[in-house]
């Protein structure tokens, strides 16, 4: 089984928040930016292993700065490392300035998924070869938090 790149699992999703996803500070309610960040990963998942995925879990997740209604969400998953059947995700979500267009980055998480056949058993998937020091860094780190469970 041929490694991957975790750029050829990038997932960019972009969406604008709507008044009725807002809480009463018109802000996004957290459990819809979620939805969103579980709904990227979870095709940057696909796409690295060509298999069925389940989230198997939300490992870290920072709210880092509210996505006020109104505003162009862009969120960014890609696969940082992989073992036998599990892959972890890094997500990262933007938001674009009204005026200027530019991005910051407000919130970013960290999920794990499996990779499983018609039966939901476990299947074996690519591993990744991290070609960025950014990548080379989530990579590590990932191994980092698997020896620390």
């Amino acid at each position: 089984m041929r490694a991957k790149t975790p750029s050829e699992s990038l997932t960019v999703l972009t969406d604008l928040v709507l008044p009725g996803e807002t809480n009463f500070l018109d802000n996004l309610f957290g459990g819809e930016l979620l939805a969103r960040m579980d709904r990227a990963c979870s095709i940057a998942a696909r796409r690295h292993s060509r298999r069925t995925v389940v989230t198997a879990s939300v490992n870290h997740v920072a709210f880092n700065n509210s996505v006020p209604v109104g505003s162009v969400v862009t969120i960014e998953a890609k696969v940082s490392r992989a073992f036998r059947s599990s892959m972890e995700i890094y997500v990262d979500v933007w938001i674009e300035d009204r005026q200027s267009g530019a991005k910051t980055k407000v919130n970013e998480g960290i999920y794990t998924f499996v990779a499983v056949d018609e039966t939901g058993k476990p299947v074996q998937i690519p591993q990744i070869e991290p070609e960025t020091d950014l990548e080379k860094e989530r990579y590590d780190g990932a191994l980092r938090s698997v020896l620390f469970l």
